[in-house]
């Protein structure tokens, strides 16, 4: 049976969700306009959610502020919250999508619960840890996309969702190295930096040296192979939750750039709009034809 259409009270909530996305993250709204139009709400609306969470440590200044934050979206996801939580826009649009589409409340839960690293200025542990958040923020977020749009619960969908989504967020992670340094935060894994004899100081410092590149290089690597992993998987997958997977279209294109700067703590220069856009076509056209 098909989900039930989201009731026109929460077209307001609808709005606001698509409003939020196309001004913080254009890539997530840019992939929905891929999907059918009665589903272009529902994956905005799981976006926003997204946006909500990772902007919690921009929002305040010391990490308890933020674990209060991140509790009252738990709240809001098991019905605990206080309060009218239908008045928060983003909240009373991902518990309809959550509803209408049946979708397991554990792979959000595990994404608010990766988003407390944010909160504070330890570095990434392992490898191992790097590519656990990726998968859990990321890849969360396009395997419940894949469900909204297919439903069901098909494992090549679940392992496409985790390279995709560890490809997407480790692109965004080397292209936002300069800005975490300068919070002091390090998503660099420890033992990667150990291995160069680099330390968490040298790099919240800045420090650009052929050390660093060489650290650069490898995790740019690591984006390319599960970006490879991802695109041969998604040959397979059902054509339907295309859209889920459109942002990976971005990873290339933007990889190629960061390789070739020196400094990787500068800002680097994102690829121009239009070929984002041509990119994502591609792969939709790709990936999603019968």
């Amino acid at each position: 049976m098909a989900p039930l259409p989201p009731p026109e009270a929460l077209a307001p909530a609808y709005a606001h969700c698509d409003a939020l996305v196309r001004e913080g993250d254009k890539d997530r709204w840019l992939a929905a306009l891929f999907a059918p139009a009665d589903r272009r709400g529902d994956l905005l609306a799981l976006a926003a959610f997204n946006l909500e969470i990772a902007s919690v440590r921009d929002r305040v200044s010391e990490p308890l502020p933020g674990e209060v934050r991140l509790q009252w979206w738990r709240d809001v996801l098991t019905g605990e919250g206080r309060g009218d939580v239908s008045a928060h826009p983003v909240a009373a649009a991902v518990l309809d999508v959550v509803g209408r589409h049946n979708l397991p409340i554990k792979p959000l839960m595990d994404l608010i619960e990766a988003r407390v690293f944010d909160l504070y200025d330890d570095p990434m542990p392992s490898v191992a840890d790097l590519e656990g958040y990726g998968g859990e923020t990321s890849g969360a977020l396009m395997q419940m996309g894949a469900l909204v749009l297919a439903g069901g619960d098909d494992p090549r969908t679940g392992e496409l969702a985790g390279h995709a989504g560890m490809a997407y967020a480790l692109t965004g992670l080397v292209r936002s190295l300069g800005l975490h340094a300068s919070r002091g935060q390090v998503y660099v894994p420890a033992e990667m930096l150990a291995g160069e004899g680099i330390t968490r100081d040298d790099v919240v410092a800045g420090r650009s040296s052929t050390a660093i590149l060489r650290v650069r290089d490898a995790m740019v690597a690591m984006a390319s192979r599960h970006g490879a992993a991802a695109e041969s998987l998604a040959r397979a997958a059902d054509r339907r939750t295309v859209a889920a997977f459109v942002p990976l279209a971005t990873v290339m294109p933007r990889l190629k750039r960061l390789g070739s700067l020196d400094n990787p703590f500068m800002p680097p220069p994102d690829v121009s709009q239009w070929r984002l856009q041509w990119a994502m076509w591609r792969f939709a056209r790709r990936f999603g034809r019968a």
